[in-house]
């Protein structure tokens, strides 16, 4: 049985309780454990390095720079989605920069690196 690929998400604290991209994630299927601050997504990194993927996204007290940094030089074949609502950011070790509008495209290419967890076997 495969299990639920777990995602780590660095975004700045959501003015509603949850935020719309945890809920489009979780709803795929998808594990999430959400930071909202630089400090707190390398420390979630460091706790959980079997993680299958890192989402930051541009934002207050999120440096997608920093973020993508640690992570590749813990695990440099650990995918890196930066995620901005300016078109002009552009992180040099991330793997992929989405518009942080566009969340049918932030799932496809997640679904894309590591499959659709709707389809395993429960």
């Amino acid at each position: 049985m495969a299990k639920r690929p777990t995602l780590i998400v660095a975004e700045p604290e959501p003015a509603e309780a949850l935020s719309v991209r945890k809920l489009v994630l979780e709803t795929a299927k998808f594990n999430v454990l959400t930071a909202h601050s630089t400090r707190e997504a390398i420390d979630i990194f460091q706790s959980f390095p079997n993680a299958s993927l890192v989402i930051a996204v541009e934002g207050n007290r999120i440096d997608c720079e920093v973020v993508t940094k640690a992570v590749k030089e813990a695990i440099p074949k650990m995918p890196v989605i930066v995620l901005s609502a300016r078109d002009g950011l552009r992180v040099v070790q991330a793997d992929y920069h989405v518009s942080s509008h566009e969340p049918e495209e932030l799932l496809r290419i997640v679904r894309e690196l590591l499959g659709d967890p709707r389809t395993f076997a429960p």
